[in-house]
């Protein structure tokens, strides 16, 4: 019963993510669609501007995610003389996920917090805040380990960057469309067709609001991808407490990390920005009240086998 739990969590949050990333994929044609309808077909050629634009600046930091968010969040890669408890607890998780072993790296800052990046698990850096290293016990830090392993796992960095493309890609060719409209005199070949005025205003709508459903998509992909690597995490430690625990521990603290920027605050196990300043629909992570509760569900199941 209780593999069924965490098991079923990792199936139902990867079958979201495939939905979502589909969504994403039918909301590319959709503003596709709406150009064409809108602009005729002088607008096809903008289409692949737009995506190898956004292929460009996503997959070329995709690529170096590792030595980009390193220097971003002031993170100093250590050795395993500088920390052997610490590798130890590493070595555990690495070996019940069979990953190899990532880099480990430490962010001088009081506030407790982890994160993993890299773009495949041979080049996986996990980091942690001397914050969280003070703070947590041994159970609890295995649980925030096992929780960026699992990143490393679900090959999230490239789940974000694909989600990250597609949303930019919708951002520029809507942008572009929309200079298009107020400065390129609107409507071009198409100008004299017979079009069906609804569809027109239909197709407007969607270009205004397309890149603004795309954040959206992106947003709800993270948190799905968060809930992922919580379940993940019981499948390495059989022990959902653990991260329990010291998911407790950051819902209690109040710090937040210096490196709290838009760039790198979907990567931290707790988003310096979410339920801040944020509205919960543009949020990166679930709410962490949500997240304690569907790991004390698994407890409630009994010992994992």
């Amino acid at each position: 019963m209780a593999q069924v739990s965490f098991r079923g969590a990792q199936s139902s949050n990867k079958r979201k993510t495939y939905l979502l990333l589909a969504s994403m994929g039918a909301l590319v044609w959709l503003v596709v669609f709406a150009a064409l309808t809108y602009f005729g077909s002088s607008t096809v050629g903008i289409v692949p501007i737009a995506v190898g634009i956004a292929l460009i600046s996503v997959w070329g930091s995709y690529y170096a995610s590792d030595s980009i968010v390193l220097k971003m969040t002031g993170a100093r890669e250590i050795q395993e003389g500088d920390n052997p408890k610490l590798f130890n607890l590493i070595n555990e998780v690495v070996i019940a996920s069979g990953l190899p072993m990532p880099k480990v790296a430490v962010v001088i800052d009081t506030a407790p917090n982890a994160f993993a990046t890299g773009r495949n698990p041979e080049h996986a850096v996990i980091a942690f805040t001397t914050g969280i290293l003070d703070v947590m016990d041994r159970d609890q830090l295995q649980g925030v380990i096992a929780h960026e392993m699992s990143h490393v796992a679900n090959r999230d960095t490239l789940v974000s960057a694909v989600a990250a493309t597609t949303a930019g890609a919708i951002a520029l060719l809507s942008d572009m469309l929309t200079r298009m409209m107020w400065f390129g005199g609107g409507r071009r070949d198409s100008r004299d067709n017979n079009s069906n005025p609804i569809a027109l205003v239909i197709s407007l709508v969607v270009l205004i609001l397309a890149p603004i459903a795309a954040m959206l998509l992106k947003s709800s992909i993270s948190r799905r991808r968060e809930a992922l690597a919580d379940a993940t995490a019981v499948s390495f430690t059989r022990n959902p407490a653990g991260l329990r625990s010291a998911l407790e521990v950051l819902a209690a603290d109040s710090t937040v990390v210096h490196q709290r920027s838009t760039a790198v605050a979907h990567i931290w196990i707790e988003s310096p920005l979410d339920g801040k300043s944020v509205s919960r629909l543009f949020a990166t992570h679930p709410p962490i009240e949500e997240r304690i509760a569907a790991l004390r569900a698994m407890e409630s199941l009994g010992p994992i086998a």
